[in-house]
């Protein structure tokens, strides 16, 4: 006679998504339940209190920081941006700039390990097994993994939630994710670090920060200058390739 009382096995497939479903769920129901307490005016009301707490509890501070801006980048919940902001606001830009870097890379490989688990090896095994030219542009990929990592954490363009689902079904390696997720952030997390870090004088005039500021000229080229180191490894391997 079966026990009654045993648990009933959860089927493989759904006990690899479970991670995913979990954070898509968050992910939507964040993004309309959050939105008004992860906002700049939100920051403004709290400001003195957020001080006042830093000043006496400082490692708590830091540690909490970083626990809520894990949640937050790994549930895709609104309010990364201001996160980054408020790590400015905090901490100054350094070490502000180093706890947002930490924070969002940690909760960034979450969001891989989880889409991978769900669906990145199924995919990848499948694009990889295809012909045509599938097959050949997922080759080019990974043939220049570390550039296109780099590029699309370097350029602005491309939202933080798709440069890290993508990689989760090109078979990137977790060490390679890792690394180049946490230097291919460091200009735009410096960048929006710096701008919280004179928060104080934006709150004094009563104006909100300019989150516009890295598309200005001499914020922006920069940031394009090493968008095209890092893809002249590839434009070599194109010249190479058309040579041979």
């Amino acid at each position: 006679m079966t026990d009654m009382t045993e648990p009933t096995p959860m089927p493989n497939g759904l006990a690899k998504r479970l991670p995913l479903i979990v954070i898509l769920t968050v992910a939507a129901v964040g993004a309309f339940t959050l939105r008004d307490y992860l906002s700049f005016q939100a920051l403004a009301d709290n400001r003195e209190m957020l001080i006042a707490f830093r000043d006496a509890n400082y490692l708590l501070t830091v540690l909490s920081f970083i626990a809520a801006y894990v949640v937050i980048v790994a549930f895709s919940l609104p309010g990364a941006a201001i996160a980054t902001l408020t790590g400015g606001f905090l901490f100054a830009t350094f070490p502000g700039a180093l706890f947002n870097i930490t924070a969002a890379t940690i909760g960034a490989t979450a969001i891989f390990l989880a889409a991978r688990m769900g669906f990145g090896e199924r995919l990848g095994r499948k694009l990889e097994a295809s012909d045509g030219a599938i097959k050949k542009i997922k080759d080019g990929i990974d043939e220049n993994q570390w550039s296109m990592l780099f590029l699309i954490r370097l350029v602005p363009a491309v939202p933080f939630f798709v440069a890290n689902l993508l990689p989760s079904f090109l078979e990137v390696p977790l060490r390679r994710f890792v690394i180049s997720t946490f230097f291919g952030i460091i200009p735009g997390s410096v960048v929006y670090t710096s701008v919280g870090a004179g928060l104080g004088e934006v709150f004094a005039r009563g104006e909100t920060p300019n989150l516009g500021i890295i598309f200005e000229p001499h914020i922006l080229l920069p940031i394009l200058g090493l968008c095209a180191l890092a893809a002249l490894p590839i434009a070599i391997k194109a010249v190479r390739g058309k040579e041979v």
